[in-house]
Parts: C-alpha cells; structure tokens; sequence
C-alpha cells in the first residue's frame, strides 16, 4: 500500500466510525496521530488527503445504471396467444403498462407477410420485434422487448435473436399443440432474466466495462435495413404490419432502380469526357497505319 493511500484510510476510518464509544474513538484518534508521527507529515497535509478521500466518496462520482432491454414478451404468431413473459418490477410494470398493451396490439396485426424484423418507435421506448421462423411458418414465434428509445438496435435484435434460439431449442417442438395454455412457457423468464443483464448498455461504464460491449459488437449482426414505423402511425391511421412490410420492399425496389440509375449516369459522364480523346487517338493510329503499311 503506498504512503498516501495509508493516510487515506486512517483518516477516514473515524469517519465511518463516529458512533463507536469512547474507547474505540480514542484508540482510532491515537491511530492516526502515530501514523502521522510516523510518515513524517504535518496536520495539513492530513487534512488535504482527508478531503481528496471525502471528495472521490460523493455520489456524483458513482457510475450511473446502465439501461437494458426492460421488458420481454413472446407470443405465437398464429393466434398471438402469448408463451412466456419476463417477470418485472413494480416501477416497470407500471411505466410500461401503455406499451405492453401495443405489443399485444402488434402480435393481433402480425400477418405472414409481415417483416421478420422491426422496431417500433412509441414516446421514448422503441418496441423491437423478430419474427422467427418466418412468420409464414405454423411454428412461428414473435419475440418482442420493450427499451428506450437510445437503447442500440443492434444490441436489441441480438438479444432477441438470442432468446429465439434458446427458446427453439428448448420448446420448439411444443410451439403448434392447440391445447396450450398463455404463458405455458413462464419458467423461460429465467433465461431471458440472465440473458438480459448481459446485454447491458455500457455507454456510461468504465473502460473494463465498455470492451464487454466492444467484445459483444463483434457478432452483431448487420441491422440497417430493419424497417422502423411509428406507433402513432399503427394505431391512428390503422396501418398493419404487412403494409408495412410492402412499403419496406418498394423502398429496396426504388433504392435497386436508384442505385442502377446511378451506375448509368456514371457511365455516360464517362463516355462524355473520354470519348473525344479516344476518337483522336484512334484517328492519328489510323494515320500512321495507312502512312507506313
């Protein structure tokens, strides 16, 4: 332990212990003034280390809560008959009451032409969705979490692609009897509860904690062309999920014929500008070869 950082704990130590009784004061007291003997130092340069020491111990120093995906829902799609469901808090349950009667919502709109992915943008939560298998499928799963709005999409549909493969290989098999009871699957909260903390969003956190992050980044899966709607949008103008799933297809269609346009006028500008130069070269080799052959 260095000099100053034994000074340190001495002087916060009676501190910490000012209910102790007189006996116990008194010996702390006796602590400290040899040890300022000892090291050599005068009562202020004590009183400076006591400060820095009371200072790094304010609260604005602690590391804020990290946010993760808050609350997990699956359903099957066929029926939307809900499977499993994370078990929340009191303060969570009722923060997102509101949003987990949309996701029941979304789960009676999803069609088998539905996108396999999506996120839903309502207030300052974002309700991210994946469909797996494919929602054309009698055994398909909808997988859905609730986050904030700055929660990484990426780290979300990573996360729920987890809980689909645990979940498939777990009770996938089970998914089409039509005698299933809601929530057949509640004992699934724990992985999903374990799964969860590990997709923390360590933003706010240390370096240590930042480059699990960093790690997880690695794996993630490319998800820039997941489509993303409006919760206002599906409820008021009563837009369902395949039309949405048909406005993210003529999107890709018209950014294809975009990109070949493109391509096109690239090429012509090429033809403008070389095209003069390439005739007279191709002019003076015509002339050379009917002067000297």
């Amino acid at each position: 332990m260095s000099l100053a950082s034994s000074i340190m704990v001495l002087n916060v130590k009676p501190t910490l212990r000012s209910n102790c009784d007189g006996r116990c004061r008194a010996r702390s007291l006796f602590q400290h003034r040899k040890a300022k003997a000892a090291f050599g130092l005068n009562k202020d340069q004590v009183d400076t280390d006591n400060k820095a020491s009371k200072a790094y111990l304010q609260p604005s120093h602690y590391i804020t809560a990290p946010s993760m995906p808050l609350s997990t829902q699956i359903a099957r799609v066929s029926d939307g008959l809900p499977l499993a469901q994370s078990v929340d808090d009191g303060k969570t349950e009722t923060d997102l009451s509101e949003h987990k009667q949309q996701a029941k919502l979304i789960f009676r709109r999803i069609t088998p032409s539905s996108e396999q992915r999506c996120s839903i943008e309502s207030g300052k939560y974002t309700l991210h969705y994946l469909i797996s298998p494919p929602p054309a499928m009698p055994s398909s799963v909808v997988y859905l979490t609730i986050a904030e709005k700055s929660y990484p999409r990426k780290l979300a549909f990573s996360y729920l692609d987890e809980l689909s493969k645990e979940f498939e290989r777990s009770y996938g098999n089970q998914v089409e009897q039509r005698t299933l009871r809601p929530y057949a699957f509640v004992s699934f909260d724990t992985f999903m509860q374990r799964t969860k903390r590990l997709y923390e969003d360590s933003r706010t956190a240390q370096s240590a904690a930042s480059s699990n992050l960093d790690r997880l980044n690695e794996d993630l899966q490319d998800v820039t062309r997941i489509m993303t709607k409006n919760m206002e949008d599906l409820l008021w103008r009563g837009d369902s999920l395949d039309q949405m799933s048909t406005m993210s297809s003529s999107l890709r269609d018209e950014s294809l014929k975009y990109r070949k346009a493109a391509r096109q006028i690239n090429i012509d500008a090429l033809l403008r500008k070389w095209a003069p130069v390439g005739a007279v070269g191709f002019l003076f080799l015509f002339i050379i070869w009917v002067k000297f052959f």
